[in-house]
Parts: structure tokens; C-alpha cells; sequence
């Protein structure tokens, strides 16, 4: 059974604003629409880290760089 505290830093959560300078992975989630474990890989991958006992925050750069690679170019189609 999950702990209180996963179920609450496990879930996207609805920003006040979704234009803020500034949001919690959780926050980030909810825009991405993405899940919050996909969100840390991510920002893992960047290279973007926190403080021991310290929340991450993205800015809109990390969003968009986030996204950025989040997408995959189309892959041509195979001919037999």
C-alpha cells in the first residue's frame, strides 16, 4: 500500500497558472501530460538535478527543452 507522501509527489497536480515561470515536477507532469516518473527521467537525462532534501523546479526553458526531447522525428516508412 502506497505511503501518503508517495501518493502526494506521485501524482501531476493542476499549476495555479500553467504560463509561471517556475513549477514542481508534479506541476510539470500536469502540462506535459506525461507522469511524474517520466518527468524525473527526463530531467535526469538533461542533466538538471536538485539539493539533497530540496524539491526540483523547472523553468520554461526546462519545459520546453523537456519537450523538446520528448519528441521523436517520424521514421520512414520500410519498403520490403
Amino acid at each position: 500500500m502506497p505511503s501518503d507522501k508517495y501518493e502526494k509527489y506521485g501524482r501531476p497536480e493542476e499549476p495555479a497558472d500553467v504560463n509561471q515561470e517556475f513549477m514542481t515536477v508534479q506541476e510539470t507532469a500536469f502540462v506535459l501530460r506525461c507522469s511524474v516518473p517520466t518527468v524525473r527521467r527526463r530531467l535526469q537525462a538533461l542533466g538538471i538535478k536538485s539539493e539533497p532534501g530540496r524539491r526540483i523546479l523547472t523553468s520554461k526553458q526546462d519545459r520546453l527543452d523537456i519537450h523538446n526531447a520528448s519528441r521523436v522525428a517520424p521514421q520512414k516508412a520500410r519498403r520490403p
